[in-house]
């Protein structure tokens, strides 16, 4: 077991799953308090179908990415791996500006659908909801599977990821029942400057796939070498290889290489850290507040 790529899987099956069960359970939440609860199954079967059509592209993505020669297979790693960062920066930016207003967004969709007598259309709401955790989640996992050394770092990524989206299972349950241990702004913050890292790591790795193929010739020397002090593979290498396979780690990088990763860490952490501002929306409400009181009554 590659404990490095273990809890890479992890990290990222747990803040996506909790994503994804924070939703469920704010629409059986409020169906169960509007007392809908006899649609539970079908918001459950578009979740599973949701889930399952993850499941299929993640495993299709995987299998594309070995399928390959030298030089398309590291072409198309790189490519994964540019994708999934992407992919994983939109999703922390999209879930720090709209986390304050989806508990209000789900409900009036929620009634909306309750309202036109389309119980098919629970099962979609719960469907879209998770499709797009769950896509997200299939290719940054094929992204870390494929910076991974062999078959055993690539199934440490698929078991941690497992892992990880049993205990957002779990935590899901205890959002339905009220639970309010769980800090989530915070839960959502340090695992979002988790996979920053993380993400800085496929890029890294992506250019490194890039320069090896001929694609990226500027900054290819050798920046620093640390092999004989803390190398990232070989005999005695575990914490080397725990880093490479968390964040990208390489005790040789190129300069192009550190460049990008050192880039991403900077702007996309300060980005992602910085004091929200009020949203014109938000603003636009305090200042009719006071007219607006008799209608809320």
């Amino acid at each position: 077991m590659d404990l490095g790529a273990f809890t890479s899987g992890l990290l990222t099956g747990l803040r996506e799953g909790v994503e994804a069960a924070l939703i469920l359970a704010i629409i059986c939440a409020y169906l169960a308090k509007t007392g809908n609860q006899r649609y539970f199954p079908k918001v459950f079967a578009g979740a599973g179908v949701a889930l399952g059509l993850s499941a299929i592209l993640g495993i299709a993505l995987f299998v594309t990415v070995g399928s390959f020669e030298e030089p398309y297979e590291q072409l198309f790693e790189g490519l994964t791996m540019v994708a999934a960062a992407a992919v994983v920066t939109w999703m922390l930016f999209w879930m720090r500006r709209q986390a304050g207003s989806v508990r209000g967004e789900l409900q009036s969709a929620v009634d909306r659908a309750l309202d036109s007598g389309s119980v098919t259309a629970l099962a979609i709401l719960a469907f879209i909801a998770v499709i797009r955790e769950g896509v997200e989640t299939a290719l940054f996992l094929t992204g870390q599977a494929a910076a991974t050394s062999d078959d055993a770092g690539a199934m440490s990524v698929v078991v941690g990821a497992v892992v990880g989206l049993a205990i957002a299972a779990l935590l899901g349950v205890g959002f339905y029942q009220g639970s309010r241990r769980l800090n989530l702004a915070s839960f959502f913050r340090w695992t979002g400057v988790a996979l920053v890292f993380i993400a800085a790591g496929l890029l890294s790795h992506a250019v490194h796939e890039f320069i090896e193929i001929g694609v990226i010739t500027v900054g290819t020397q050798t920046l620093f070498d640390l092999s004989a002090i803390l190398p990232h593979e070989g005999d005695g290498s575990l914490i080397g290889q725990m880093l490479r396979a968390l964040f990208g780690y390489t005790s040789t990088p190129e300069v192009a290489t550190f460049v990008v990763w050192l880039t991403y860490v900077v702007v996309v952490l300060a980005l992602y850290l910085r004091p929200m501002k009020p949203q014109p929306a938000e603003a636009a409400v305090s200042g009719s507040a006071a007219p607006a009181t008799p209608a809320e009554g």
